[in-house]
């Protein structure tokens, strides 16, 4: 499984907005300043999010955006999903490719294996544990003179 830049900056959006939950809303440009994303680009990211139900805008001076869900709630599969769809390892697996080895092949096996297993860890984790690893990291690269 490839993840794209598309999840990789989702991802991270989801995780500056919830180091900043219960605060006020964050702006699109501060997002992509401390995630280093483009911000035309976020704000594509950012509605497509909205649409889905993950976070929530506010307009005006004080507007930006805010979490819509509880981080504990919000597996990474389901952002992966939302953003790009079903995804399986190889289209021999959902049955999308028309294959004369499917159903006696040892690859098969390995492929889905491999795949639930991969799906398994993006279920079993949630956006709140990313952000507390992320807060480790964060605190593990401060410097103080």
């Amino acid at each position: 499984m490839r993840i794209s830049m598309k999840v990789d900056y989702g991802v991270r959006a989801l995780i500056d907005l919830a180091q900043h939950a219960g605060s006020e809303p964050v702006q699109t440009s501060d997002i992509a300043s401390r995630q280093s994303v483009p911000e035309p680009y976020l704000d594509q990211l950012l509605a497509a999010m909205r649409k889905v139900g993950f976070i929530k805008s506010r307009r005006g001076p004080h507007g930006g955006y805010v979490l819509a869900v509880e981080p504990a709630e919000l597996s990474i599969d389901r952002v992966i999903s939302a953003l790009e769809g079903p995804t399986v390892l190889i289209d021999c697996l959902d049955g999308s490719m028309d294959c004369n080895q499917s159903g006696h092949c040892a690859q098969q096996d390995l492929w889905r294996n491999l795949d639930t297993l991969t799906k398994s860890v993006l279920r079993s984790t949630s956006l709140a544990d990313l952000a507390l690893s992320q807060k480790t990291h964060d605190q593990q690269t401060m410097y103080y003179i």
